[in-house]
């Protein structure tokens, strides 16, 4: 994965995250339930580590923002 950029955690609240999953289902399910709860730049695809087992994916998560109606 690319390094982390220093604006996308540039202020309190502001998180990347990075995930680490057997699967590309498993990656998704985890991103969707922290989408569902703040604000989220999600990802449309996994990658993978030569020679290391599973799938990565980075999420871009606002802290800042009100949960949904959903979520309480």
């Amino acid at each position: 994965m690319e390094p982390i950029n220093e604006v996308h955690v540039a202020e309190p609240g502001l998180l990347v995250i990075e995930v680490a999953a057997s699967d590309d289902a498993t990656a998704f399910a985890f991103q969707d339930a922290i989408a569902q709860q703040w604000a989220t730049a999600t990802a449309n695809r996994t990658t993978r580590d030569p020679g290391q087992p599973g799938v990565r994916l980075r999420a871009y998560v606002d802290l800042r923002q009100a949960l949904s109606p959903l979520a309480e």
